[in-house]
C-alpha cells in the first residue's frame, strides 16, 4: 500500500508535533521498523522546526501567509518527505554538509542529513527553502 499526505500549516511551535504524530501513525499502520520510523520522525521534526523559525511570512502560491508546507510519501520500500517554506532561502554560501558540529546554526540540518539516505537542501527563488529527503524502509541504509 502507498500513503500521500500534504499539510499546509502555520508557522507556530504546535504545529511540528502534529506533523510528526502523523508521519508515526502513518509508518505504523504500514509496519515500518519503530528505529526507523523514529529516526524519520526526528529529521521530520528538524525540517519542520527549521521552516518555524525561518520560513518567513510571505505566501507562496496557495499557501496563507507564514505557512509551511510538509508532504510525505511512503510507498513500498522508501519514505519520501519535503518541508517548504516562504522564507529568504538557505544563505548563498551555505554549505550545510561542512557546518561544525559545535555551531549554533546548522545542527539539525546535519541531524537530517545523519538520519536519512539522501537529503537536498534547495531554495525556490522568490519562494523560499525546501528540505527533502528519504529513506529505505527495510532497514538497508543507503549512503548520501
Amino acid at each position: 500500500m502507498s500513503i500521500w499526505w500534504s499539510l499546509h500549516l502555520r508557522r507556530e511551535a504546535a504545529s511540528v508535533p502534529l506533523a510528526r504524530r502523523l508521519l508515526l501513525d502513518a509508518m505504523r499502520t504500514e509496519g515500518v521498523d519503530p528505529d526507523i520510523s523514529f529516526d524519520l520522525s526526528v529529521a521530520l521534526t528538524e525540517a519542520c522546526a527549521n521552516a518555524v523559525e525561518h520560513g518567513g511570512n510571505e505566501r507562496s502560491a496557495g499557501e496563507a501567509p507564514g505557512a509551511y508546507r510538509v508532504t510525505a510519501y511512503l510507498d513500498g520500500e522508501r519514505c519520501r518527505i519535503e518541508v517548504a517554506d516562504s522564507g529568504p532561502g538557505f544563505p548563498a554560501r551555505r554549505v550545510v554538509r561542512r557546518a561544525p558540529a559545535t555551531a549554533e546554526s546548522g545542527r539539525g540540518l546535519r541531524m537530517i542529513e545523519q538520519l536519512a539516505d539522501h537529503v537536498h537542501f534547495r531554495n525556490r527563488p522568490g519562494h523560499g527553502a525546501v528540505v527533502s529527503f528519504d529513506r529505505v524502509l527495510n532497514g538497508a541504509r543507503t549512503p548520501c
